[in-house]
């Protein structure tokens, strides 16, 4: 009997100490626990930062709360990354100037050499959020994944879609998936590439879209799902680079309708490095807009007022302009003034125009 007894407790205590091992964090778990990797984010202000009336989505002030008081509102972040915040400026997104462009790119540029960091997040306003995005597309020198997220509700309306937003955008900058993609943005459960990436409605939750590019991928309850990769070249495939600048070439950005005045060319030209046209239809406009377009001798790229469609070379009423494939104008005027801080002539600026 004691005998028995002895094999009993014997065994109980194999089985013990057998449980105790294959239920404990091994060391390989602890290490992946503890080193989940760091996220940047990057704060401009916006409508994701903005404070108003309780309850109501108009009328608020954007970039009144601090990146902080952003990360606060979303605990659940702390299970994606480590997240360490930087306020770049607090601004509604009209007031985004190229300085803080520049800030931005020479930021993550040099962040993204620290191997602890695995990807960045910029919050943002959407009213120009589709530029910001374009500008670090060409110019950040990392494959480590960059994200732009907002809202389109302040912190104080009812269902609020920035913290969701915000958490989503972690995880897509924490993800494996995203290496190598390009600066993304991320927008009510949707990843869209920065070059397509626009805004399409002036209330609406689901203000970020693609245009008839469509969205890249999905994430759902923090995955993250690409069925696409850009194909245009960007980021560390980019040639150019605004580490030693400080301000960029100024481009105008000119809108032709019915009646248009002409003599607009001319007083944009003599203020600006560049012009872009916003053109209908197919970029094209009247013969007296032509007229005075033969003569400049600043370059022009020519875009569209549509929303979706390309510009050929075909399509050009003048010879001494570029097409500007099928970005908008507002980006056009982004890859013109990239291009004047080099040498450029009209040969290379079709190049450029053709590459990205």
């Amino acid at each position: 009997m004691k005998k028995t007894v002895s094999l009993v407790l014997c065994f109980l205590l194999i089985l013990t100490s057998f449980a105790a091992v294959v239920f404990a964090d091994s060391p390989e778990k602890q290490t992946a626990s503890e080193n989940k990797g760091k996220v940047v984010v990057l704060a401009t202000g916006g409508t994701i930062a903005g404070v108003g009336e309780e309850g109501k989505t108009a009328g608020y002030k954007p970039g009144s709360l601090t990146a902080e008081e952003l990360l606060a509102a979303v605990p659940e972040l702390a299970d994606v990354a480590e997240i360490e915040a930087i306020q770049v400026c607090n601004v509604n997104s009209d007031d985004i100037t190229a300085e803080v462009w520049l800030t931005l790119a020479n930021t993550i540029n040099k962040m993204a050499k620290d191997p602890d960091v695995k990807g960045f997040v910029i919050t943002h306003g959407t009213d120009t959020m589709e530029e910001t995005a374009f500008f670090l597309n060409l110019t950040v020198k990392t494959d480590k994944p960059v994200v732009l997220t907002g809202s389109m509700r302040p912190s104080t309306s009812i269902s609020a879609d920035g913290p969701m937003n915000l958490y989503e955008a972690v995880c897509l900058a924490a993800s494996k998936e995203a290496v190598g993609k390009g600066v993304l943005t991320v927008f009510s459960d949707r990843i869209y590439a920065a070059r397509s990436v626009t805004k399409t409605s002036t209330y609406n939750v689901m203000a970020i879209s693609a245009g008839e590019t469509g969205a890249i991928g999905i994430i759902r309850d923090g995955a993250v799902y690409l069925y696409e990769s850009p194909m245009k070249k960007h980021t560390a495939e980019s040639e150019f680079d605004v580490s030693g600048l400080t301000t960029l070439p100024k481009v105008s950005v000119l809108y032709f309708c019915v009646d248009a005045d002409p003599e607009l060319l001319r007083f944009a030209a003599e203020h600006a490095d560049g012009l872009v046209i916003a053109g209908a239809g197919a970029g094209e406009f009247s013969e007296k807009w032509i007229n005075i377009i033969n003569k400049l001798s600043i370059p022009v790229v020519i875009s569209s007022r549509i929303d979706d469609g390309v510009i050929t070379k075909d399509n050009l009423l003048c010879g001494n302009t570029v097409a500007a494939d099928n970005l908008s104008p507002q980006k056009a005027a982004i890859l013109l003034r990239l291009a004047l801080t080099g040498d450029t002539d009209q040969e290379r600026l079709e190049e450029l125009f053709s590459t990205y």
